[in-house]
């Protein structure tokens, strides 16, 4: 079986504070697995550190209030990019992201609201017909 996963679950320091969304459900579910990590942040060169961002009425934005759809979208397209020849059983990303937000994502008020939706990646995956996984929902396959 082939997954690609996150690369913050697996404890890659790519989250925008700099730091991981260590996951140990995924860890273990992974271990006997075929693994591509991957961020499609570190990809787009977005930085880490970097600004939290949400989504705020379709438009990434961060919390400065400056519109950082297009580096987003970017950094969405050179993921794209970078696995089109791959074929993935599973693709397991990181819950709420405004790029790997699988089943809800914040609500764009930076109040830590959550909001049914889906991250630009995760939603450009399942319009590729991907079966994705919200790592919270790992510890349920």
């Amino acid at each position: 079986m082939k997954v690609l996963v996150s690369a913050c679950t697996i404890g890659c320091d790519c989250k925008y504070n700099g730091k991981n969304n260590r996951n140990e459900a995924v860890i273990e579910y992974l271990r006997d697995k075929e693994v591509i990590s991957i961020c499609p942040e570190a990809l787009g060169n977005m930085g880490t550190p970097r600004p939290c961002a949400e989504i705020v009425d379709g438009v990434v934005m961060d919390e400065h209030g400056k519109n950082v759809d297009a580096e987003f979208r970017n950094a969405v397209a050179l993921a794209l990019e970078k696995i089109k020849d791959e074929e993935f059983d599973l693709v397991i990303l990181q819950s709420r992201s405004p790029t790997c937000g699988v089943n809800r994502i914040y609500d764009g008020t930076f109040s830590g609201k959550l909001i049914p939706g889906r991250g630009l990646f995760a939603q450009a995956l399942v319009q590729r017909g991907y079966t994705v996984v919200d790592a919270e929902d790992v510890s349920k396959l």
